[in-house]
């Protein structure tokens, strides 16, 4: 992962970290989400972290999708078979191609 695109990242994920709303935690997650989709692990630790909001929160939908996305994140990413621009998120499906935000749109389309 490109330095710029990991401190992206990593502001990212701090920010889901830090915020008291979980409303807001999630967008920081959907963001991280975005820009950890081609990374195998940071992949795969998005979707630990959204799980592990899901079970805080008692959403058993979300917890149980973010499940079966822990088990193909890695694998998906390795083998660049990923859904560009979607959130993560159950709600969001699993194969759902979805618009990627301008701002992040800039940070990946450096990916050197």
């Amino acid at each position: 992962m490109p330095a710029h695109i990991r401190s992206a990242y990593t502001a990212e994920m701090s920010a889901a970290r830090t915020l008291d709303s979980d409303s807001g935690r999630w967008e920081h997650l959907e963001r991280a989400h975005i820009i950890s989709q081609p990374y195998p692990w940071p992949h795969t630790r998005n979707h630990f972290a959204m799980l592990a909001l899901a079970l805080r929160q008692r959403d058993r939908r979300e917890a149980l999708g973010q499940i079966v996305r822990v088990i193909v994140a890695a694998p998906g990413s390795a083998l660049n078979r990923y859904p560009e621009g979607n959130t993560g998120r159950t709600a969001a499906g699993l194969t759902t191609p979805m618009q990627v935000p301008d701002d992040l749109a800039q940070i990946l389309a450096d990916r050197t």
